[in-house]
């Protein structure tokens, strides 16, 4: 089955790589976006949209569903992360400052569709930060009754509230304190404002001890949110973790897995643009069944499965949650 996805000869724009794919699903079809290259001499990333019937196979649009049409987008975008909230479904991607090669700041932008053929571009939500990437929204909005820094003027006692989990290495918030190893948590009433943040997750394994990042979007169980996330070692290997928030309150963490749930194993894993990467971006849960999709090393597509019920017992068993926190009702 894997790669389910692999470069395309016969569109330049994505002749080179495939890959860090995220997806909905709409009860029907799943809807994939990919990152696409075209060429290595500029490396310039473009979306591509891909739908299917089933969620394993596949078929692909012609042309680049996101491509650069904005100043901030000109050296590309990167890593899409899709979350439907209402009846749209809100896109992150990676912008940068400036060719890949010139070791660029990285900033985050949105968009919103409701059919993934026409999508309204938002800007660069992370303006705040000079250097944040895998911004991730929960699905829905939220009414909550707790702050998360101590500004006293954040009113969060309305149904209005985003969840975003992001990972900023350097931040204008004096209240986080991270140095861009770390998956943060963000409450805002405005998707344009991440600066009520706190730190969420840090590497606790040596399988993730050089830095974690987001996943796909956080997806709602009865246990909790399930979040899968990557973690990086220090020889540079990337794998697949996860974790399960209170469903009320996501700043405590239930369990996390002590091992991976996923590493490069196979030869599309091990060998590419990025040697050894396994990088989620995208799940849905069809048939109780979850379907996670990822880039192999940074050159295809692909997809990996499992019951949903069997895996929350696993997180719950082989975890690392603080034991003295007790979930709420």
């Amino acid at each position: 089955m894997n790669p389910i996805l692999t470069p395309n000869k016969n569109n330049w724009w994505e002749s080179k790589a495939v890959f860090n794919c995220t997806a909905s699903y709409d009860g029907k079809n799943v809807h994939m976006l990919y990152r696409s290259i075209g060429e290595y001499d500029l490396y310039i990333s473009r979306i591509g949209y891909a739908s299917s019937t089933d969620g394993f196979n596949f078929s692909r649009c012609n042309n680049p569903a996101i491509f650069p049409t904005e100043e901030y987008e000109i050296y590309g975008m990167e890593d899409p992360r899709a979350t439907q909230i209402g009846d749209k479904f809100f896109i992150t991607y990676v912008v940068l400052s400036d060719y890949v090669k010139s070791y660029p700041k990285v900033f985050s932008a949105l968009a919103v569709t409701k059919d993934y053929k026409e999508f309204n571009k938002l800007g660069i939500i992370t303006k705040n930060f000079n250097y944040n990437k895998g911004i991730t929204f929960f699905p829905g909005k939220f009414k909550l009754d707790y702050n998360l820094s101590n500004n006293n003027n954040t009113n969060n006692n309305n149904n209005n509230n985003y969840l975003i989990l992001h990972r900023p290495d350097i931040s204008t918030d004096l209240n986080l304190k991270t140095i861009g190893r770390d998956i943060c948590l963000s409450i805002t009433n405005s998707v344009f404002t991440l600066n009520n943040s706190i730190i969420l997750l840090k590497p606790e394994q040596p399988w993730e001890n050089l830095k974690i990042g987001t996943g796909p979007s956080p997806i709602r169980t009865s246990k909790g949110w399930l979040l899968f996330y990557h973690g990086v070692s220090m020889d540079r290997i990337y794998r697949v973790g996860a974790a399960l928030l209170d469903l009320k309150d996501p700043r405590h963490v239930i369990a996390r897995t002590k091992e991976p749930l996923l590493g490069p194993v196979e030869k599309y894993e091990k060998i590419g643009d990025v040697n050894n990467v396994v990088f989620p971006t995208g799940a849905v849960v069809i048939d109780k069944k979850i379907l996670l999709y990822y880039g192999g090393a940074d050159k295809v597509c692909c997809i990996a499965s499992v019951n949903l019920n069997e895996l929350i017992e696993y997180i719950m068993k082989d975890t690392i949650s603080d034991e003295s926190y007790i979930p709420k009702s």
